[in-house]
């Protein structure tokens, strides 16, 4: 009985814990005013600071990011992943300097995909995730959000906004 007792405290201690933890994690402190936003404008400086932060071993967080530049590579079918359908494209945001944009297709009032060109002007609001050098992008570029993603995104195509 003694024993029992003993696990249900490291139990309890350790769902406290748990909770604690939980409680000050941003993914779960919705009204914190700790959130970032994605600048207003295109920052490409911006986007490149993270980028090169993050490639130099700083914290590996998703950011919201505000870039643009030129298509410079397209994935011409869409490809159907867990959470839906995606397109992706590449897009030139400096010299040397190309970064993967996933457009998630069922959250996004576009055409069918393609709907960006090689050579096409766009700006882009999204999350930048970083796994490794070659892992890598920009995602939840469309206007909703998640219990994991707070910042609405959008891709702006030569002027036409599709979120």
């Amino acid at each position: 009985m003694a024993a029992s007792a003993f696990y249900r405290s490291l139990f309890g201690a350790g769902l406290l814990a748990l909770g604690s933890s939980l409680a000050t994690s941003p993914a779960f402190a919705r009204e914190s005013s700790t959130y970032q936003t994605a600048p207003a404008s295109c920052d490409n400086r911006d986007f490149i600071a993270k980028q090169q932060a993050f490639e130099n071993g700083g914290p590996k967080a998703d950011v919201p990011v505000h870039l643009c530049g030129t298509v410079v590579a397209i994935s011409p079918k869409a490809k159907r992943t867990r959470s839906g359908w995606h397109g992706y494209f590449y897009v030139a945001v400096a010299p040397n300097i190309s970064i993967r944009i996933v457009s998630g297709l069922d959250e996004m009032n576009a055409p069918a995909w393609p709907w960006v060109n090689k050579g096409d002007q766009v700006e882009v609001v999204g999350r930048y995730y970083y796994d490794s050098l070659r892992r890598q992008g920009v995602d939840w570029t469309h206007h909703g959000t998640g219990w994991s993603w707070h910042v609405p995104g959008y891709v702006t195509v030569n002027g036409k906004r599709y979120e």
